[in-house]
Protein backbone atom coordinates (compact mmCIF):
# COMPACT_ATOMS: atom_id res chain seq x y z
CA UNK A 1 0.00 0.00 0.00
CA UNK A 2 1.14 3.21 -0.63
CA UNK A 3 1.97 5.43 2.77
CA UNK A 4 2.64 9.33 3.03
CA UNK A 5 3.58 10.86 6.26
CA UNK A 6 3.71 14.93 6.32
CA UNK A 7 4.41 17.43 8.62
CA UNK A 8 3.37 21.33 7.66
CA UNK A 9 7.14 22.00 7.30
CA UNK A 10 8.31 18.24 5.49
CA UNK A 11 7.30 15.23 4.30
CA UNK A 12 8.90 12.63 6.50
CA UNK A 13 7.53 9.36 4.48
CA UNK A 14 6.44 8.24 0.86
CA UNK A 15 6.67 5.07 -0.09
CA UNK A 16 5.70 1.53 -0.25
CA UNK A 17 4.83 -0.40 2.76
CA UNK A 18 2.96 -3.46 4.49
CA UNK A 19 1.46 -2.31 7.68
CA UNK A 20 1.14 1.17 9.64
CA UNK A 21 1.11 1.44 13.61
CA UNK A 22 -0.20 4.57 14.87
CA UNK A 23 -1.04 6.09 18.76
CA UNK A 24 -4.51 6.84 17.73
CA UNK A 25 -6.52 9.42 20.32
CA UNK A 26 -8.86 6.17 21.48
CA UNK A 27 -5.67 3.24 21.45
CA UNK A 28 -3.22 2.00 19.32
CA UNK A 29 -3.81 1.17 15.39
CA UNK A 30 -2.31 -1.16 13.47
CA UNK A 31 -3.59 -0.68 9.39
CA UNK A 32 -2.60 -3.37 7.09
CA UNK A 33 -3.14 -3.87 3.30
CA UNK A 34 -6.88 -3.04 1.98
CA UNK A 35 -7.91 -1.88 5.32
CA UNK A 36 -11.12 -0.44 5.36
CA UNK A 37 -11.82 3.36 5.10
CA UNK A 38 -10.92 4.92 8.30
CA UNK A 39 -10.51 8.74 9.09
CA UNK A 40 -9.30 9.35 12.66
CA UNK A 41 -7.04 12.32 15.20
CA UNK A 42 -3.76 10.77 16.84
CA UNK A 43 -2.23 11.65 19.65
CA UNK A 44 2.08 11.52 20.37
CA UNK A 45 3.70 9.05 20.35
CA UNK A 46 5.04 6.78 17.26
CA UNK A 47 4.13 5.96 14.32
CA UNK A 48 5.64 2.84 12.81
CA UNK A 49 5.77 1.82 9.00
CA UNK A 50 6.67 -1.44 7.82
CA UNK A 51 8.49 -1.43 4.33
CA UNK A 52 10.28 -3.20 2.04
CA UNK A 53 13.70 -2.68 3.54
CA UNK A 54 12.92 -3.00 7.28
CA UNK A 55 10.81 -0.76 9.67
CA UNK A 56 11.36 3.08 10.22
CA UNK A 57 9.73 5.06 12.90
CA UNK A 58 8.76 8.56 13.29
CA UNK A 59 7.58 10.64 16.57
CA UNK A 60 5.04 12.74 16.32
CA UNK A 61 2.69 15.01 18.36
CA UNK A 62 -0.56 14.21 17.26
CA UNK A 63 -2.82 14.77 13.74
CA UNK A 64 -4.76 12.76 11.35
CA UNK A 65 -4.60 9.55 9.63
CA UNK A 66 -6.63 8.48 6.91
CA UNK A 67 -6.90 5.23 4.75
CA UNK A 68 -8.66 5.20 1.73
CA UNK A 69 -8.33 2.58 -1.59
CA UNK A 70 -5.58 1.13 -0.16
CA UNK A 71 -3.88 4.35 0.66
CA UNK A 72 -2.40 5.60 4.49
CA UNK A 73 -1.80 9.11 4.49
CA UNK A 74 -0.67 11.18 8.08
CA UNK A 75 -1.24 14.86 8.71
CA UNK A 76 1.14 15.23 11.77
CA UNK A 77 2.03 17.85 14.06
Amino acid sequence: MRIEILTPDQELYSGEGSAVYAPGKDGSLGILENHAALITSLRSGKVEVVTPNGRESFDVDGGVLEVLNNKVIILAE
